[in-house]
């Protein structure tokens, strides 16, 4: 499939040929939420924790006698029927992570690559570089390109001006192409990427 590569200035500089089997795959809901779920489930830190009652700083004396007042009998304070008593099936701390094979996470990534191809949201630009780390020259550029909400995945390394410009514009995040991810490329409407980019991410997925 063929696409138009583009400058900031919104300009057509020329054409690519991009690889069916990874930006024409049908696009499949089922594989890019289990991709989302891992990825999300691996940011977890898993360290909510509270007290349970063998934990609370309480005295393990019974809190009264057992026969003759008319309560209940009670063994000790540290129940969670108490104040200040421990916590009954409270949450602990525990890897919430899940395995996922690596073929799948990569057919993930070229089902959403795929994705933004279809619905018309991916655009390939020459290059992500400015002469200078200046936010409003990226923004009018941005401007005139039509990007409000937007990833950049560049190549090996992204441009250090145009990675400083983009930090304090909110809807517009830049990575290299070890960092492309199911999960940053869907939460953006519009996906930029430079030609070095596809380059990258052809060897990535054909491996």
């Amino acid at each position: 499939m063929k696409q138009d590569i583009l400058n900031l200035d919104n300009k057509n500089v020329g054409s690519i040929e991009l690889n069916e089997s990874i930006f024409g795959l049908e696009v499949r809901a089922d594989i890019l939420q289990r991709v989302v779920r891992w990825q999300l489930a691996r940011l977890q830190s898993g360290n909510h924790k509270t007290k349970g009652r063998t934990e609370v700083a309480l005295t393990a004396a019974k809190p009264f006698k057992q026969k003759g007042g008319g309560r209940a009998r009670q063994g000790s304070r540290k129940g969670p029927q108490f104040r200040g008593g421990g916590i009954a099936f409270g949450p602990v701390v525990r890897d919430q992570s899940h395995e996922l094979t690596k073929k799948f996470r990569k057919l993930g990534l070229k089902t959403a690559l795929s994705a933004k191809a279809k619905a018309g949201n991916l655009i390939i630009v020459d290059e992500a570089k400015l002469a200078a780390p200046k936010t409003k020259d990226l923004q009018s550029k941005l401007k005139v390109c039509g990007l409000a909400n937007c990833l950049f995945i560049d190549g090996k390394e992204v441009d250090m001006n145009f990675a400083l410009a983009s930090r304090n514009i909110i809807g517009v995040d830049i990575l290299p192409t070890m960092g492309a991810n199911v999960y940053d490329i869907l939460r953006r409407e519009k996906l930029v990427l430079t030609k070095e980019a596809v380059k990258c991410l052809e060897e990535r997925l054909n491996g």
